[in-house]
């Protein structure tokens, strides 16, 4: 169902008579035939196209320390990456890598408007390699119109049948590569050869499939324009001196077709031809000459083919790139201006969380022991007429290796013993251990107040790893 507003088109001509226009508000959505385009930012695409590929695929499969050396164990609660093991109460190291993320997409931002959607975004990426699946399967731009537009047949019917099931294979390998983050990816390959997958598992193989398949196959552009928050709001980040891709209207207007090998003065025109090539190879279907839009993901692909219309004409590149509305408004006169207040105040942000983020984590002792007073029983005096206070230690073993540790007890206030010192106690990697422990002192020693204790977890093989926490010793006044 459709609704149709009138426009009036509104003139100062009192003869002519102008007819009512209609938009309609509920247009069936046309499907985007791009056209390839290669070029000097398409081969940076491409390029970033592999790495982004090549890392997500393999890095699964990367070992370290005899381990798979990234791997979101959901069940065990551990989160291994390289040498670091992470737990859930180090949930605030997730919150803080978001955060240098976003400030991270809001300077390249204010930098360069939409670069990370263009250039390494998922969604861009997996679009282009199920762009070039079909491209290989049902021909470039104008075969693949004519075809959309023929009736069925054998031959559009295997061209179909070959383009959905590289789409599908490449989903598949998708969900694969995605699980095998959360769950031994040697084991998980397996059990998909032989189809021993459990309930779960291959429930998130299917969505995470199909949701590939929809997104970069039948979706693709829509997700930018309609699921994606980021186009929205990238306007509030933009200021005058943002890099962003724009056609140079002073240059290019009035257009209009030529022969080639004339020139723009010759035909009293500007130096667009009126191609149409740079609409033609949007991923998105947008006119760039239209101005700055929402829906441009800075992809460059227009530059690229603007560039070879102007190699072909004779005329100097540079009709469509990227420059600033500043530098655009003064028609090459004015220079480009980097150091700016917002570009800098997210630049240094950024500087700053992320230098606190690596020093923290370099800094970080792979070992958590937390003390918890026995609270059955506040004291308890021994047959020696010696004041016993009973502990439970809970350690934690966040290294990758099994390790001993050895348990002590002092204070700066008053002599005191722990029973059975020192304790010595083997843990396996990531272990969570739970040691109840004994502490005793002399009576006469105790003072009436600051009875502070301190119980420490040292690591057999390296004293440097050492986890300190802190208690109180309970006595009768």
């Amino acid at each position: 169902m459709s609704q149709q507003i009138p426009v009036k088109d509104i003139s100062p001509d009192p003869v002519k008579v102008y007819e009512p226009q209609y938009i309609d508000l509920y247009a069936k959505r046309e499907k985007i035939h791009a056209r390839a385009i290669s070029g000097f930012f398409q081969n940076i695409r491409v390029t970033t196209l592999y790495l982004t590929m090549a890392v997500f695929f393999l890095l699964p499969w990367l070992n370290w320390d005899g381990r798979q050396a990234i791997l979101f164990d959901l069940p065990e609660r551990h989160f291994y990456i390289f040498w670091w093991t992470f737990l859930p109460r180090d949930f605030f190291f997730l919150s803080w890598i978001l955060i240098i993320a976003a400030f991270a997409l809001f300077a390249a931002t204010v930098f360069a408007g939409r670069v990370w959607c263009g250039y390494a975004c998922p969604q861009t990426v997996w679009t282009k390699v199920f762009m070039w699946i079909e491209e290989l399967a049902e021909g470039n731009r104008n075969a693949r119109m004519r075809l959309d537009k023929a009736p069925m047949s054998l031959r559009k019917f295997i061209r179909r049948s070959i383009k959905h099931a590289g789409w599908a294979a490449v989903a598949f390998a998708t969900g694969i590569a995605f699980i095998g983050y959360f769950t031994p990816v040697r084991e998980l390959w397996f059990n998909v050869v032989n189809g021993n997958l459990g309930f779960w598992v291959g429930f998130w193989l299917l969505f995470f499939t199909i949701a590939t398949y929809l997104n970069a196959g039948w979706m693709r552009e829509q997700v930018c324009l309609h699921m994606c928050p980021y186009g929205r709001f990238q306007s509030v980040m933009f200021d005058k001196d943002t890099l962003i891709i724009s056609y140079d209207y002073h240059r290019g207007d009035p257009r209009g077709s030529r022969k080639r090998g004339t020139t723009s003065i010759e035909n009293g025109l500007g130096d667009c031809i009126d191609c149409n090539m740079c609409v033609q190879v949007c991923p998105t279907g947008i006119d760039i000459r239209d101005g700055l839009q929402f829906e441009c993901i800075q992809c460059a692909a227009c530059i690229d083919a603007c560039d070879s219309v102007m190699d072909q004409m004779g005329y100097e590149r540079g009709l469509v790139r990227y420059t600033t509305e500043n530098l655009l408004e003064k028609t090459g006169t004015g220079t480009y201006k980097l150091f700016r207040p917002r570009l800098i105040g997210y630049s240094a942000a950024l500087l700053l969380m992320v230098g606190a983020l690596l020093f923290t984590l370099i800094t970080r002792v792979p070992l958590t022991v937390e003390a918890l007073r026995d609270r059955g029983q506040l004291f308890n005096e021994n047959n020696a007429g010696w004041i016993e206070n009973s502990y439970t230690l809970k350690i934690q073993n966040k290294s990758q290796n099994e390790v001993e540790f050895f348990i002590t007890a002092s204070s700066s206030e008053f002599p005191l013993s722990l029973q059975n010192s020192p304790i010595r106690l083997s843990m396996a990697a990531g272990e969570l251990a739970t040691l109840p422990i004994t502490i005793e002192a002399d009576p006469a020693n105790i003072p009436s107040h600051n009875n502070k204790i301190e119980i420490h977890v040292t690591r057999q093989d390296d004293s440097r790893i050492q986890a300190t926490t802190h208690n109180t010793f309970l006595a009768p006044r």
